[in-house]
This record gives structure tokens, sequence and C-alpha cells, in this order.
């Protein structure tokens, strides 16, 4: 298993802020996949955070009362207890620092402000007389009195009123793309604002649907009060290409929110993370654990039980009978059948129609219709 953070959900489009109402472990602990790790309170719903693999809990960065955004990191899952969060990860803003008085550059009495919105400050020379006295200053605020001023100066945005928090980004314009933007639309939530991708040139469109650039358009639509994506890239041929999409969206400060075909079915104990999707007629059974940029797709079946690591893709009518435990980055093929209890290993291949009896182990391939009892 590798490191990996445990980002908090987007609870509801329209309300990106959830107060963390119970905090479950603690640092160091150990926890398996499916341990509970915190629940989280919206105005409107009420959630649960549950772990997608084991590990240790390392760089816990929020205490149980606290107010945390969709994509904040609330800790990472490593192999060791003693293992390091990585350099330049963000300070938790609960970390409140006073900073003591100092020469002209130091903020002024009563300002509250956490060092990297302090450092951002006086890289961009702000005068920190504008900055708001009535409640804690952080990075975002630094990056939103930045943008003002670009603004004043020439830089086009997006005016407040056409701000829409429905707004969603559709990254990849291929055939799974367009599976996506009807799904999308059947939902009747969310507004296409555009499609992104790096091999589609910006100006085209496809189902109606403007394509606005590649990777490299992302930080202008954030600036224009974008916040939501989701994932259009299947990545079949070549799993880690859907990985690095996430890997984009979420260092541009977007996040992908799990969306559900109003004719799948998914069993109200059953759990979905970030990022998943599941098409028309899909089935997700009692008590099973969909991980983080997971397909589940048309006409799939999920068992009781089952567990799916982050990104595994789960073809067209595939079956996984009861308590199928799935490592990440796994493909499941074209009406694959999985019997119960099996476990499948990270990264492994399952082809077309292969029926799976017995455990396959991590990068293993079963070949299209073959049957796998080793």
């Amino acid at each position: 298993m590798t490191s990996k953070p445990v980002t908090i959900p987007l609870l509801n489009p329209n309300e990106p802020e959830a107060v963390l109402a119970g905090l479950h472990v603690s640092e160091g602990q150990q926890v398996s996949a499916g341990s509970v790790l915190c629940t989280l309170e919206t105005t409107k719903s009420t959630a649960e955070v549950y772990a997608e693999s084991e590990g240790f809990v390392v760089g816990l960065r929020f205490q149980q009362g606290d107010s945390l955004r969709a994509g904040d990191i609330l800790c990472y899952l490593a192999e060791t207890p003693d293992w390091l969060p990585p350099a330049g990860a963000k300070e938790p803003v609960n970390e409140l620092k006073v900073m003591p008085p100092g020469p002209s550059s130091a903020p002024p009495p009563g300002l509250r402000i956490t060092q990297p919105a302090l450092a951002l400050a006086r890289q961009a020379g702000l005068d920190f007389n504008q900055l708001p006295q009535d409640r804690l200053v952080t990075e975002s605020t630094i990056r939103e009195l930045i943008d003002g001023i670009q603004q004043e100066a020439g830089r086009k945005k997006m005016p407040a009123s056409a701000f829409d928090a429905t707004a969603i980004i559709v990254y990849g314009g291929g055939g799974h793309g367009k599976a996506v933007i009807d799904l999308l639309r059947s939902l009747g939530i969310y507004h296409i604002a555009g499609i992104l991708d790096d091999g589609i040139p910006a100006g085209e469109t496809i189902m109606g649907v403007p394509v606005l650039g590649g990777a490299n358009a992302l930080p202008g639509l954030y600036a224009q009060g974008l916040r939501l994506a989701v994932n259009a890239v299947g990545g079949i041929g070549d799993i880690t290409i859907r990985v690095k999409v996430f890997e984009k969206l979420a260092e541009a400060g977007f996040v992908c929110p799990a969306v559900v075909h109003p004719i799948a079915f998914i069993e109200p104990s059953a759990s979905l993370s970030p990022g998943v999707q599941v098409f028309p007629h899909a089935y997700v059974g009692s008590e099973a654990r969909v991980g983080f940029g997971c397909i589940v797709n048309t006409g799939a079946i999920v068992s009781h039980d089952c567990l799916l690591g982050d990104f595994t893709n789960i073809s067209p009518g595939a079956i996984l009978a009861g308590n199928v435990h799935i490592g990440e980055c796994a493909l499941v093929g074209m009406g694959v059948t999985v019997n119960l209890n099996v476990k499948i290993g990270h990264s492994a291949r399952l082809g077309n129609n292969s029926t799976v009896i017995s455990n396959v182990p991590a990068r293993g391939v079963v070949r299209a219709g073959a049957t796998w009892s080793e």
C-alpha cells in the first residue's frame, strides 16, 4: 500500500463546508479498510468517512468541532506510523498563529493569520490593514484579495452574479466523456460548464458542450469560481492516465463529487467515495465500500460487503459476488464473473468474460474468456 491522503468529500454541491462532528481515530492509530475515521455534519446531512485501505493514521490535521471544506486533507493512511507527510503539505487552518510585533512588514495587533497566508501576503506586497480582523485569515482569503487586485488591473473574471455553485467541468471528451455528459444531464443537478481534453482543440463542441482547452485551463476556471469536476478519462488501456487526471484536478483545487445515474441502485448501507461514477442499471449492494474515483459501469453488479480500492474500474455487465475485495487500480472487464470471497490484488487485469473462482495476485492478468482457479 502507498501512503495516501484522506480527503473531505463534498456532501452537498451547494454547501462545501462541514463540521467535524466526531473524530474516531488518533494520530498513529492503525486502522483497517472500512474503519470509520470521522463523522461530518452539514446543515442538511450527516455522513461518515471510511478508510479505503488499511494503514496508520499520520498527520491528523483537525480536531472535533473544527470546520472543514471539501477537499481538505484530514490525515494520511501510511504503511508505517513513523511515515512523514510530503514536504510542502498545507498547514491546517485550525493551527492558529498570531504573529508577534516586528518590523513594518509585521501584521497589526489583533490580526489572526496562518503562517502560509502571512508568507503569501508578504510575497504579494499586500497592506495588512486591508485584511479582515473578524476571522482567521487563511491562504484562500489572501488569494481572493489577490484575484480582486488583478481584476481591477484588467484581468477578466466571471461576474459574481454569474457564479453557479452547480457548474461542473468534464475532463475528457472521448467515449467515456460522452457517457458522463449524459449521466450528468440525467441528474438535473449540474450545469456542465465545458469539457477539458489535452488532445482536442479548444473551440470544438462535443454533444453540444464546448471544449475549453486542456489542463492549462484549470487555474483560469478556478479563478472564475468553478470548483466541481468529473474525471471522464476511462483509463482502460492505462489506468495511470486516469489517476494523473485526478491529481491535476486536486492540485488545481477542484473537487470531484460522486455521481450516480437515476436508474442505478445503491443500497442505503453502501458507501461511495468522492469521484465515484455509477452508470445505468448498475447495482451496489449492502455495506459495499466503493473507493475514490471508481467506475461501476452500465449493468455491473457489486454485491454485499464488496470492497473496491481506489480507481478500480468495473466494466459493463461484470458481476462481483459477495465479499469480493479488489485492490486499487484494478481493471475488471466486461461480463467478468468473480466468485464469493475472492480477493483481487492491486493493478490486476481481468479480461472480458473471464470467470474468477480464486484469488488473483497483485498485477495478475486473467485472459479474456479464461477461468482462473489457481
